[in-house]
């Protein structure tokens, strides 16, 4: 995780509200220029973002589309 606040090209999940509930945003272009998916919390844009692999990006996802909200 990193405390510095990177210029990527954010993108809103899906999965995300409007009324500002689990508001969840990723760099897709980061994600396949480097193998290495920044994802961090939108209501945070200058806070921590978490770089994960590929790999655990999808196992996120998963578990996001299995969890009843």
């Amino acid at each position: 995780m990193t405390t510095e606040s990177p210029s990527f090209r954010w993108v809103k999940s899906s999965y995300s509200t409007q009324n500002g509930g689990s508001c969840v945003e990723w760099a897709p272009e980061h994600a396949s220029a480097t193998g290495v998916v920044p994802v961090r919390d939108s209501k945070l844009s200058d806070g921590p973002v978490l770089m994960v692999s590929h790999s655990a990006f999808t196992g996120l996802v998963t578990l996001a589309r299995n969890t009843d909200m």
